[in-house]
């Protein structure tokens, strides 16, 4: 064997068998970490804590042993651990330039959670999105649309954007707005809507329903019945106030125009 490589035999058994290890101590913490993220999201739930939080935990508690581990491993290779401050201060600055996008992702992702205007289950509008909140995590919000597909939202997106909660309130209302021909007569018209309003399966009677005149517009009398019902009832309630609308106006006699224009000729046509 030449005498260099009788040289290096040491150092490479050395740091071979601390590799060695150093793998085996990460593919331990890695089944360890997926543990503890099981155990604190099953602890968690059977305590009925929130969901959204319970998430977040969870997420944060698999990464925290994961940095522990690998802190430890460059321990084993002989790395001081406590200069970390002093590495992770100087890098400080090139990291936050490189990262400006994560940081703020990570930074709207606190807030969200803070201040909570939403949380996993609602029907939400965010970042010109609509669909129910799936997850909120440290760095995107993950909303499935009514139609099954799934957006993965960047949290600086939709905390830098107006949110609206569409299931937040216990109640909502459902507007229908319908226009009838200008020779029905308005207070017949009112009483058919309001009678309507009144019958729609489902619809509560506190808030009581209203029918509102709206306009005159170009081809029709413009109405708007409005109904209150359940968050969880409110599509179902829609949908029987426009088919009620619709048949107690065919009912009565009263027709619903369609857009119509009257051309006048200045010369006729040759």
């Amino acid at each position: 064997m030449p005498d260099y490589l009788r040289e290096l035999m040491p150092k490479i058994l050395e740091y071979g068998a601390s590799a060695v290890g150093a793998l085996i101590l990460l593919l331990v913490v890695w089944i360890v970490a997926g543990i503890a993220n099981r155990l604190v999201r099953r602890s968690l739930a059977k305590a009925k804590f929130d969901e959204t939080l319970t998430r977040f935990f969870a997420k944060f508690v698999w990464w925290l042993v994961l940095l522990t581990a690998v802190i430890g491993c460059l321990g084993i290779f002989g790395v001081e651990t406590t200069s970390f401050a002093a590495v992770i201060g100087a890098a400080g600055l090139a990291i936050g330039l490189a990262f400006q996008g994560t940081l703020s992702n990570f930074a709207s992702g606190v807030m969200l959670l803070a201040f909570r205007p939403f949380k996993v289950g609602d029907a939400v509008t965010v970042a010109g999105k609509t669909g129910k909140v799936d997850e909120i995590g440290v760095f995107t919000t993950t909303v499935d649309t009514f139609d099954n597909r799934r957006f993965i939202i960047p949290n600086s997106a939709v905390f830098g954007s107006t949110i609206e909660n569409i299931t937040h309130h216990a109640v909502r209302r459902a507007d229908v707005d319908v226009g009838v021909g200008y020779d029905a007569d308005i207070d017949k018209t009112r009483k058919v809507l309001e009678r309507t309003a009144v019958g729609v399966e489902g619809a509560l009677e506190d808030p009581a329903p209203a029918v509102l005149l709206l306009d005159l517009g170009a081809s029709s009398v413009n109405w708007s019945v409005r109904v209150w019902a359940k968050k969880d009832d409110f599509g179902v309630v829609k949908q029987a106030t426009i088919r009620a609308v619709k048949m107690a106006l065919d009912e009565a006699g009263i027709d619903i125009p369609f857009p119509q224009m009257d051309v006048h000729l200045d010369r006729p046509l040759s």
